[in-house]
């Protein structure tokens, strides 16, 4: 074995040197009680115009925002794990993510689901524990058509995704974060 072949690059579910069992597993919980929704990570979006309002809660990794401030998250592997809400009457603009897959579970209320690639159109409602997993390269836009928030899963496959953009055609395009 060479010596460039023995060194390793620690990753994210590797036991840390010199950490218990118990502390290792313990470093991999993210509890409820110590989350808040991040209104922040996609304020330039809301200061826009107040219907992309939205809040993460982050667990796995930074999410599709790449808010890597985080310290409270669980350091992701593979994929991001976060909740999202959104308030009745907002949405999520029309993005797509050129790297990964997004699935959306959601747990509570009722989502329209705009789905766009070379201008063919797919539209869906989503409620209580409907899911989908939109494939890299599709426009994806959620809109919460119902009365109350809605709340839902988000995944995406990677930890650390390349920046969503938006349609050329859409105001957000436009904006520098």
């Amino acid at each position: 074995m060479s010596e460039d072949s023995s060194k390793t690059t620690a990753r994210s579910w590797d036991q840390p040197e010199g950490a218990s069992f118990g502390e290792w597993m313990e470093q991999r919980v993210a509890r409820f009680e110590t989350r808040k929704y991040d209104f922040d990570a996609l304020k330039f979006q809301a200061d826009f115009d107040p219907k992309y309002r939205r809040g993460q809660m982050r667990y796995i990794g930074t999410g599709g925002t790449g808010v890597a401030k985080d310290a409270n998250t669980i350091p992701a592997g593979n994929f991001t794990f976060s909740t999202m809400v959104i308030p009745a009457g907002h949405e999520g603009p029309s993005h797509l993510h050129t790297d990964v897959e997004e699935v959306f579970f959601i747990l509570r209320g009722k989502v329209k689901l705009v789905l766009e690639k070379d201008g063919e159109r797919f539209e869906t409602i989503l409620t209580d524990r409907d899911v989908v997993s939109v494939p890299p390269g599709v426009y994806r836009e959620e809109i919460n058509i119902g009365d109350e928030d809605a709340l839902m899963c988000v995944m995406l496959g990677s930890p650390k995704p390349v920046t969503p953009t938006y349609p050329a055609d859409h105001p957000l395009a436009k904006i520098k974060r």
